[in-house]
């Protein structure tokens, strides 16, 4: 750890050098050579620079893999947990069921006793808790420091806690501590990913349909559970351990690929997209994002670049951004009931007879992944929606208060058969995962740009952080209280949901009423200038 700490340290020097000169035309030679590996052998290759669009598409794929395998290695916990703990915590009757027994294993000590639930609860709580904290030092080192390094350390060390978990298997680990510091680390290294990948998002990509755009590139957060679950169900059956090890070393793929590819930013890259528009030849030249136009559309952090080094911006002014707080304490509760499906999920459905009949943990995890299927659509269709109204709290706000309804009807009908079952998942997905996916994105962007900061553009992943962070603690509280609370029903958990929907409703009414009541004085104004432009008629 003091060896990365040192890394960390001299990557920010480094960082904060070049950055102070890369405004400078004579440094381009310098720009070129910050390249990373990958980028110049296209280039070389090619015989000539890439196009600004061609940088797109490669930040586009590389960020959306990255943050999927993230979510990925985060997914494979919740699908081996039946299998570390197969009794039912909710219906003793279980206990002696030799189909269910069968089915889901003899469990793996010290998870397989009475307490094996609350064991569980608490990695899940390890986990979250030092990601959340984790995650507001992440958005801090993430602003001054080389983005691309930092990623490619947390996806490398992402991956090989995730295998460390699973080792335990062939090792015949049964000490408790052993898997709850992995756990942890595992934690710490997975909160570099979101801070960072929005930054570099927000380097590349346009202001204009924003919620949308960021909507479908938020898909990586469902895409990586789902591939997660499939992937860790597929493995279960040669073991768990397979199932932690696998996700481990593709993230570990991933972060080298990304190490080799990922340009942070246009300035680096020394492309201009008004050059490549206008198919010129002298593509070297720096983008200029100051002009705003026909022919260049705003980037989305609309910042003015000159040849003063921006400051990045200090934790307690990010949280003086109006919209800030209140967006924040929302996602606290919108991720406690998110990350609530995401950790426990396959385990409520495998202990859940659905038409009277018990499913297999394979069968359970891939059933799982509808949910997020749900929560593409939710993002998509928030995004869109908040698009069209221009009113993010109004759509965060009206989704969480759909999810209320929707969890009760899960909850109470979705035991009836196979196709209520998938039908009411994937509602909740949209409803659940619509705010999420709202707030993390085009929220955290439209606030790390406030007019406020006045262009700053070393703030956004400190913004992203502070929302996420918070987010995050919510999310280690929900799966905790669940593996307590499922003890003694899974009912008490679904009211508990419920209440956590209905108050991060609650925490957007200030912002929904201010958007309410701009609307109206909008609309009033048109009215008002419609009728001064009608012509008078005389009868």
């Amino acid at each position: 750890m003091i060896c990365l700490l040192f890394f960390i340290k001299e990557s920010i020097s480094k960082t904060d050098s070049s950055m102070g000169s890369i405004s400078d035309p004579e440094n381009k030679q310098q720009k070129t050579n910050t390249k990373p590996p990958g980028i110049r052998l296209l280039e070389f290759t090619k015989k000539s620079n890439l196009s600004f669009k061609t940088h797109q598409a490669i930040v586009l794929i590389i960020t959306f893999l990255a943050y999927a395998s993230y979510h990925a290695a985060r997914k494979t916990t919740s699908i081996i947990k039946s299998s570390l703990d197969p009794q039912s915590p909710e219906n003793s009757f279980l206990q002696s069921s030799k189909t269910l027994s069968w089915l889901l294993g003899t469990g793996w000590p010290p998870f397989d006793g009475s307490n094996g639930t609350q064991l569980l609860g608490d990695l899940d709580l390890a986990f979250l808790f030092v990601y959340s904290i984790g995650m507001f030092f992440s958005g801090h080192i993430g602003d001054r420091m080389n983005l691309r390094i930092f990623l490619t350390i947390g996806m490398i060390g992402t991956g090989l806690f995730t295998s460390l978990f699973g080792i335990g298997y062939w090792a015949n680990i049964h000490n408790f501590y052993y898997y709850l510091t992995v756990q942890m680390l595992a934690g710490l290294f997975q909160s570099t990913g979101w801070p960072s990948v929005v930054a570099v998002i927000g380097n590349w990509f346009e202001k204009s349909n924003r919620g949308l755009v960021m909507g479908v590139w938020n898909a990586h957060t469902s895409v990586g559970n789902i591939s997660g679950s499939l992937i860790a169900s597929y493995f279960l059956k040669y073991g768990w351990g397979w199932s932690m090890v696998v996700p481990g070393l593709m993230i570990t793929l991933v972060g080298l690929l990304l190490y080799m590819f990922l340009l942070v930013d246009p300035l680096s890259a020394g492309t201009d997209k008004d050059k490549d528009k206008d198919k010129e030849q002298d593509e070297d030249k720096p983008v200029s994002p100051e002009k705003i136009g026909t022919e260049v559309v705003q980037p989305l952090l609309a910042v003015k670049r000159n040849h003063e080094k921006d400051s990045p911006i200090g934790f307690m002014e990010a949280w003086k951004i109006p919209g800030v707080a209140p967006f924040a304490f929302c996602l606290f509760f919108a991720k406690l009931v998110a990350y609530t499906f995401l950790y426990w999920l396959p385990f409520y459905i495998s202990h859940t007879a659905i038409d009277g009949e018990y499913l297999s943990d394979v069968a359970a995890g891939n059933l799982s992944t509808l949910f997020d299927v749900g929560g593409v659509v939710g993002g998509i269709l928030a995004g869109h929606i908040s698009d069209r109204l221009n009113a993010r709290a109004i759509t965060a706000a009206s989704f969480m208060y759909c999810a209320i309804p929707v969890l009760y009807l899960y909850r109470n009908y979705g035991h009836l058969s196979m196709t209520i079952n998938i039908v009411l998942m994937l509602i909740t997905g949209v409803f659940v995962n619509g705010p999420y996916a709202l707030i993390t994105t085009a929220v955290s962007a439209d606030l790390g740009t406030h007019k406020s900061l006045k262009g700053n553009s070393r703030a956004l992943a400190t913004v992203t952080a502070i929302i996420d962070g918070t987010g995050s603690i919510g999310a280690a509280i929900g799966p905790l209280l669940t593996g307590y609370i499922s003890t003694q029903s899974w009912s008490a958990v679904f009211t508990m949901l419920m209440a956590a929907a209905f108050v991060a409703g609650l925490f957007l009414t200030r912002l929904v009423v201010a958007e309410i009541t701009t609307k109206w004085q909008d609309s009033r104004r048109g009215l008002t200038a419609s009728v001064r432009r009608s012509p008078v008629v005389d009868v």
